[in-house]
């Protein structure tokens, strides 16, 4: 998968696109890759790089959604779990079963959470994980150590599923390309190509790496931009009534002693009604979410100090260690494209089922949902959109699909993993050339080989892109990261025939946006 080939076929390319999707992070990349492989000519356009927004920053969870089973949202919990089963057995290199622990401190928490479990079990049918079960005391200890003891009656222990949510989008745009799409990054929509009908018939594009403007033509074109779907559609329609409301949630980052071992925690009821979770996670742990109403969309949100003592206070409630601001590996903000109804009361309340709608011109903009259900978003999404563009209509085979890298059985003590079948070829890079397989930092597992693969085969074109995205550095060791970029921009350099001047200036816009990540 190369950028410059796909910008080469793109400008060479005098034909309509069946169909054009804006956006590259989970809806996007989901749709692009359903698009593709019902055979449809399909080009996905990315602003940035691919899930640079709220797909690259949740809680790394694919699960049914608990808190949706207490909010009687059913028939999306059910919906989440069927999808939560089939990504396990498309992507099974990059989700994992997690054992989850519902610590109770109530005489009436264990019946009321034993209960509940047994409904989620159920609601997952054959594609369910492990049964849930009540645990005592002794038993809820044994499995978290650093579980606060103090009043603790019991607990229920319950399945769901874990991923990485960034290294699954790349492979979501190495499946599209597989698949005979073209998902490009860097490539920013300008403006709606319209007929004298006012229906859209292609997009104007920007090259944000150089600067250049190009003309495409599509027979239909998706607004799949998450936070930032009404400002494509307000490209569309001036004045148009605004479907998205914000809200950011952030995650702090521990080092693995805060908890020690397999199993996460989950508090279901926190001061905000939200839930929050505690889990193991790259050999760290991710404390969160909160769930924070924000006035406006921004590719680099940062965590408000409410949120970071909110997430701490609760922390220490439920861990014998209290973590302070100085344990704080990395804190990281994320910000949720909620499709909001004018009655909610507050944005923990509003559904995360999806929604699409079509708009006059022939704009089909779907919004909302999570990562869990991307792939039935995507399956609905190219349903409407295959009618709109008059495609001749064809079954989606996305459920059985294989998602790039797919590799069944890997070793999750070795950190290639995450690259599935793609590692035999990254362990080829460092056998021909040694030094590849150099840490580049002491306190992280990442080696030199993975920059140049990502730069070769998965389209990164910044040190960001590398040290946030291809690897997780900047979620798990902000600091650490900082200190990896001069040798990360090297070697990017080496490989884009770039000066010192270009890594200097790299290095310098990195450390800007991984300063938000830290805590003085």
């Amino acid at each position: 998968m190369n950028r410059s080939e796909i910008i080469e076929h793109v400008k060479n390319y005098n034909d309509y696109w069946d169909v054009v999707v804006i956006g590259g992070g989970a809806t996007g990349l989901g749709v692009g890759v359903d698009a593709a492989s019902r055979g449809y000519k399909i080009l996905l356009l990315e602003m940035h790089d691919f899930a640079k927004g709220t797909s690259s920053r949740s809680t790394k969870l694919v699960h049914g959604g608990v808190r949706y089973l207490q909010q009687g949202d059913v028939s999306l919990v059910i919906e989440a779990l069927h999808e939560r089963g089939l990504l396990i057995q498309n992507a099974p290199h990059l989700v994992s079963h997690q054992s989850f622990i519902v610590p109770s401190y109530e005489w009436w928490n264990g019946p009321f959470y034993g209960v509940g479990m047994k409904v989620y079990d159920a609601l997952a049918g054959k594609l369910g994980i492990n049964k849930s079960k009540n645990l005592s005391k002794e038993e809820t200890l044994e499995k978290i150590p650093t579980l606060e003891p103090d009043g603790l009656r019991g607990g229920v222990i319950y399945y769901d599923g874990q991923f990485d949510d960034s290294r699954l989008s790349i492979n979501l745009a190495q499946t599209m390309y597989d698949e005979g799409g073209f998902p490009l990054n860097y490539m920013k929509v300008t403006g709606l190509k319209k007929n004298g009908q006012n229906l859209i018939e292609g997009v104007r594009i920007r090259d944000m790496l150089n600067g250049k403007d190009h003309e495409v033509n599509a027979r239909v074109v998706v607004n799949a931009t998450g936070i930032f779907s009404d400002d494509i559609l307000e490209m569309d329609e001036e004045g148009h009534t605004k479907i998205i409301q914000y809200a950011q949630g952030i995650h702090i980052v521990l080092d693995k002693e805060f908890l020690p071992g397999d199993s996460a925690i989950m508090v279901p009821h926190t001061d905000d009604g939200r839930v929050l979770f505690a889990v193991p996670w790259h050999d760290k742990v991710i404390v969160g979410t909160t769930d924070t109403p924000v006035e406006k969309a921004t590719l680099e949100p940062i965590a408000l100090e409410e949120e970071i003592e909110f997430v701490l206070r609760h922390a220490a409630q439920y861990l014998t260690k209290d973590p302070e601001r100085k344990d704080v590996k990395s804190v990281f903000a994320g910000i949720r494209p909620l499709v909001s109804p004018a009655d909610a009361k507050n944005t923990s309340e509003i559904s995360r089922s999806h929604h699409i709608q079509f708009s006059e011109s022939g704009l089909v903009t779907i919004a909302g949902g999570k990562w869990t259900t991307y792939r039935k978003m995507a399956e609905d999404t190219i349903d409407q959109a295959a009618m709109v563009a008059g495609l001749d209509v064809k079954e989606t085979p996305t459920k059985d699909l294989r998602i790039h890298g797919w590799l069944k059985n890997v070793d999750r003590n070795n950190h290639l993993y995450v690259y599935g079948s793609d590692k035999v070829a990254l362990e080829k890079l460092i056998e021909e050339n040694p030094e590849l397989g150099e840490k580049i930092h002491p306190d992280l597992p990442y080696v030199k080989a993975e920059v140049i693969w990502a730069v070769r085969n998965e389209m990164a074109q910044t040190i960001e892109d590398i040290l946030s995205r291809r690897t997780r550095a900047l979620l798990l060791d902000a600091k650490a990261s900082m200190e990896m970029a001069p040798e990360v921009g090297r070697l990017i350099a080496q490989e884009f025939g770039k000066d010192e001047d270009w890594v200097e200036q790299e290095v310098k816009e990195y450390n800007q946006i991984a300063k938000n990540y830290i805590l003085d």
